[in-house]
Formats: structure tokens, C-alpha cells, sequence
């Protein structure tokens, strides 16, 4: 994890390993309050039965929203900035979702810090976050996360 004092060090890090972010467990649980929230109760994440039946992973796997909206968990941590910063999200510039991601997999992503780019008092950056799953050699997911951190004065 990187944690940066100042913007003028993010700044400087641009193109640098921003280290791992913690394990991250799918659990069933999460898989179906995100199927509720969503109304996307596909068998493929909700049905074991018929996933071990039918579904070329064996098992149900999480949405790929799902995984996707794990960025802000993992982003935050392997990037934070000492001085006092409102985060916001801005956006994505790129996702794809390599693999499936089994329910009761571990989950974490590795950040690597590819822009930081002063717009008016705030700084926009760009994290590229590379998901890792236990016991798989695809990620799950792969995104550039895009970011507004907005100095906050007191």
C-alpha cells in the first residue's frame, strides 16, 4: 500500500506499484444481496445445484458488478493520501472481466498508479487495479479506476 503525504506525491508516483489491498472473501450472502439490490437473480450466481449441473465453472460465481464494485474497497487501500482528501469517483477507463470468480474465492487486487493530473484544485487519477483469486491464474477483473481527490480545507 502506498500512502502519500501530499498531492505533489501522488503526482510523483505516477507509474508506480501501489502494492496489494487486503483479502476480500465472496460469500454467498454478499452474491445474493447484490443479486437483490440489482434484480439480477441469475442461477449462475444463486442456484449451487444447478450450477454444478449445468455451468461450465461448476459453482456459482459473483456478478461481474459485483467483482467490479469491489474497486473502491481495494483502491482505497492501496492508495491513500495523508493529507486531508474527499475522494470521488469519476469513473472507469477500462474493464474487463477475464475470468469468473467462484463464490467462497478470495479476492484482492494488486494497484499500480497510471495518472494524477491536476484539474483545478483537485487531482484526477487513473489506479489500475489487477484482481487475484486463490488458486486461479486469470484475474476476475481488470480496471482503470478513475478518481477526483479533492482537498479539503478546514
Amino acid at each position: 500500500m502506498a500512502s502519500l503525504t501530499s498531492f505533489e506525491g501522488v503526482t510523483d508516483a505516477v507509474g508506480s506499484d501501489l502494492g496489494l489491498s487486503g483479502w476480500h472473501t465472496i460469500t454467498p450472502e454478499h452474491v445474493a444481496m447484490f443479486a437483490e439490490a440489482t434484480n439480477a437473480h441469475e442461477w449462475i450466481h444463486l442456484d449451487m445445484g444447478r450450477a454444478r449441473r449445468e455451468s461450465p465453472f461448476g459453482t456459482t460465481v459473483a456478478h461481474g458488478y459485483l467483482t467490479l464494485s469491489l474497486a473502491t474497497r481495494f483502491s482505497t487501500q492501496v492508495l491513500t493520501v495523508e493529507t486531508p482528501t474527499l475522494g470521488v469517483n469519476y469513473g472507469l477507463a477500462r474493464v474487463r472481466f477475464p475470468s469468473a470468480l467462484p463464490v467462497g474465492s478470495r479476492v484482492r487486487a494488486r494497484g499500480t498508479l497510471k495518472a494524477a493530473d491536476q484539474v483545478g484544485a483537485a487531482l484526477r487519477t487513473t489506479v489500475e487495479l489487477i484482481y487475484e483469486s486463490e488458486g486461479t491464474k486469470k484475474p476476475p477483473c481488470v480496471a482503470e479506476v478513475i478518481s477526483l481527490l479533492e482537498p479539503v480545507t478546514r
